[in-house]
C-alpha cells in the first residue's frame, strides 16, 4: 500500500510527532510504500529515528527563519490562511503561504492513503484532497478540549473522511455523537517498547514530564507537592521538559520555598533512565488526548497519581489498581494521593506491577497491526469496523 503521512513539523519534538513517526516506521517495516511529508521544516535533522525506507519531503523550508513570508508578527497574523480557523493550537504556523502549500500538495494527489495528523491538516484534507485518495484523519486530542471555532469546522467537514481515528473510548463516543455517519475508529498510540527496566521503589522521587505549558498543569503539581514536603521532606519532584512557562514555574518553586525539593532540569535524552530511577509518576494535566509519557512510565512499573482530566487517564488507569485518580484541578486531592502512595512502599510495588500489566496493551506489537487492518479494509472498500481496540 502507498501510505502518506502529512505532519505539521516532522522534524520537531512532541508526543504526536513521535507516535506518527513510530507508525510510519512500523508500516515501512511491514513492507508498505511510506512517505512522510512535513508541511514546514525548522531543523536540519529529525528528532526521532526514521526507517531509511521512508521517503521524507518538506513543503515549506523555514530553516532560514521562522517567518519567511512576513517581516513582523502583525504582518504574519494578517497573512494567516483561510481554512485553518483561529483556536487551532498551531494556527500561527499556518500563514497564507504555508496553508497554500499544504492545499496544493493534497490537491495534486490521485491515489493511495493520506493520513493527516491534526485539525488544521485534517480540515485542509477534507476540503481539498480528491475523492480518489483514501482520506484518514487522526485526532490526538479530545474533542471537548477544542474551542468552538474548531468544533464547528470539525462538524462541518469531517464527514468527508473515509475514517477518523481517535485514541480513547471517550473520544470515540464524542465523535460518534457529532458525526454519526462517519466511521470512528479507536486505535491508541503505542509506546516505544514495553520491555523496560522496572523501578525498584528505592529512590524518593516523584517524576513528571511534558511541555511547560498551561495544559500540563505543572503549576498545580508544584502547589500539591508543597503539601507533600512537610510530611515527607526527603522526597523530591523532578519535572522534565521545556516551554514558555518555565520562568513562571521556577517562580512558583521559589514562592513556596521548594528550591531543595523541586527541580526543573529541562529536556532529557535519558528519560527512560529517569523513569526507572523514580518511584511515582504524577500527571497533573488540565486536559489530555492520551498521555503517552504516563503510559511509558507504567512500562517501568511506576504507579501513577493523576487528575481525572478529559480525556485519557481514566481510559487507561483503574483507580486503586494501577494508580490513583483524583478530581480535575483539585490540588488538595492530588497532594493527599501523593502522600498516600509515598507513605506506602508495598502499595507502590503492587500498583507498579499492575501498571506494567496495563501498559502491555499499548505495545507496538499490539497496536501497529490495527493500522494495517484499517488501511487494508479501506483499500478493499470494506465496511470499516468502528472499534478495533479491546484494551482497557
Amino acid at each position: 500500500m502507498k501510505i502518506r503521512y502529512l505532519m505539521l513539523h516532522a522534524f520537531g519534538m512532541g508526543g504526536t510527532i513521535r507516535t506518527v513517526v513510530n507508525q510510519a516506521n512500523a508500516m515501512a517495516a511491514a513492507g508498505h510504500d511510506v512517505e512522510l511529508v512535513s508541511v514546514v521544516r525548522r531543523r536540519d535533522d529529525p528528532r526521532f529515528g526514521l526507517d531509511p525506507r521512508i521517503t521524507v519531503s518538506t513543503l515549506v523550508d523555514q530553516r532560514g527563519g521562522r517567518q519567511p513570508d512576513s517581516t513582523a508578527r502583525k504582518a504574519w497574523r494578517r497573512m494567516r490562511g483561510k481554512i485553518v480557523p483561529r483556536g487551532e493550537f498551531a494556527a500561527d504556523y499556518f500563514t497564507e503561504r504555508v496553508e497554500w502549500a499544504a492545499m496544493e500538495y493534497v490537491s495534486r494527489l490521485r491515489d493511495g492513503i493520506l493520513v493527516t495528523t491534526r485539525p488544521a491538516l485534517n480540515l485542509i484534507s477534507a476540503r481539498r484532497t480528491p475523492k480518489t485518495v483514501i482520506r484518514v484523519a487522526q485526532e490526538h486530542m479530545n474533542l471537548s478540549a477544542y474551542p468552538d471555532t474548531i468544533r464547528r469546522e470539525i462538524a462541518r467537514h469531517y464527514d468527508r473522511f473515509d475514517a477518523i481515528t481517535v485514541l480513547t473510548r471517550t473520544n470515540r463516543l464524542e465523535y460518534q455523537r457529532l458525526l454519526p455517519r462517519t466511521p470512528i475508529v479507536q486505535i491508541p498510540n503505542a509506546v516505544h517498547k514495553v520491555e523496560q527496566e522496572r523501578s525498584r521503589q528505592v529512590n524518593p522521587v516523584v517524576i513528571a514530564a511534558g511541555r511547560l505549558v498551561p495544559q500540563k498543569g505543572f503549576d498545580l503539581l508544584i502547589k500539591a507537592f508543597a503539601q507533600v514536603v512537610p510530611e515527607h521532606p526527603e522526597w523530591r519532584l523532578r519535572i522534565f521538559g521545556t516551554g514558555p512557562r518555565r520562568g513562571q514555574l521556577a517562580g512558583l518553586v521559589e514562592q513556596f520555598g521548594l528550591g531543595a525539593h523541586v527541580a526543573l532540569p529541562g529536556r532529557t535524552d535519558r528519560l527512560e533512565r529517569e523513569l526507572t530511577d523514580a518511584s511515582v509518576y504524577a500527571l497533573s494535566s488540565r486536559f489530555e488526548g492520551l498521555p503517552m509519557v504516563m503510559i511509558e512510565a507504567m512500562t517501568h512499573a511506576l504507579p501513577v497519581v493523576a487528575f481525572d482530566c478529559p480525556t485519557g487517564p481514566k481510559d487507561v488507569l483503574t483507580d486503586g489498581a494501577d494508580g490513583l485518580l483524583v478530581p480535575p484541578r483539585d490540588v488538595d486531592a492530588l497532594a493527599a494521593a501523593l502522600n498516600r502512595v509515598i507513605a506506602d512502599r508495598d502499595l507502590r510495588l503492587r500498583m507498579g506491577r499492575a501498571a506494567l500489566r496495563t501498559s502491555r496493551a499499548y505495545g507496538p506489537e499490539q497496536v501497529m497491526p490495527l493500522w494495517e487492518d484499517l488501511f487494508s479494509e479501506l483499500v478493499a472498500g470494506e465496511r470499516v469496523t468502528d472499534n478495533f481496540w479491546h484494551g482497557h
